[in-house]
């Protein structure tokens, strides 16, 4: 991913997102704590993007969104704001009304029958940018196993109100295919049209090996 990054900001390589499965593993941001690692039932990663603690595992579809801001608005965020928004439009098509808040990055979803003032995340984000192209991504939650979050403190959120969800979880059987159908569709109003699709398997460095990826390179706007 740095690799392809830095090509990308040298104007040597294409805009690229990866959509692929992790094995279960964590993943520690720049703002992780120790304290917040409750239990290390599966390998622990430390990277470079923004946030704490977080989850990734078989049934969750991660993306790595690898876009140059110079040639788009160099606006970490802009950025961030239409990333929430890709993924609020996408649950959209699964009738899903995820929501986006100022105190707590990612898309929630109200949870009226757990209880006033309850919302769970269904999904995070976490970036970093370097040379003003972006790296990392999101995590949408689509049926992996929600116990595998209790092993941390997920983006370091501690309110009992405050939970983690997926759209298993809400009652919708939905295949990775189709999430990945509905997130192609929701991708070119908000970031221009895709210009290539191929089922890849990724040979990055210092990770886990993936289970399988689609990359997606963007047309420049």
């Amino acid at each position: 991913m740095t690799a392809r990054a830095e090509a990308i900001a040298r104007g040597e390589a294409a805009e690229l997102v990866w959509l692929l499965e992790h094995p279960a593993l964590y993943t520690a941001g720049t703002s992780a704590q120790p304290a917040e690692l409750i239990e290390a039932r599966f390998p622990v990663h430390r990277t470079g993007r923004g946030g704490q603690f977080t989850y990734h595992g078989p049934g969750q579809r991660v993306g790595y969104v690898m876009l140059d801001l110079k040639r788009r608005a160099p606006d970490v965020r802009r950025f961030v704001a239409t990333v929430e928004q890709w993924l609020i439009d996408t649950l959209a098509a699964f009738n899903v009304r995820g929501e986006r808040r100022e105190d707590r990055v990612g898309v929630w979803v109200r949870r009226p029958d757990q209880g006033g003032g309850f919302e769970d995340k269904i999904a995070a984000i976490g970036v970093r940018i370097r040379q003003w192209v972006t790296m990392h991504g999101f995590a949408l939650n689509v049926e992996p196993d929600l116990s595998h979050f209790s092993g941390i403190v997920p983006c370091g959120v501690t309110d009992v109100r405050y939970g983690v969800t997926s759209l298993a979880d809400l009652g919708l059987t939905v295949s990775m295919a189709e999430v990945d159908m509905a997130l192609r569709g929701a991708f070119a109003p908000l970031f221009g049209e895709a210009v290539d699709a191929q089922a890849v398997l990724s040979t990055e460095n210092n990770s886990s090996p993936r289970r399988s990826a689609t990359s997606v390179g963007p047309a420049s706007r």
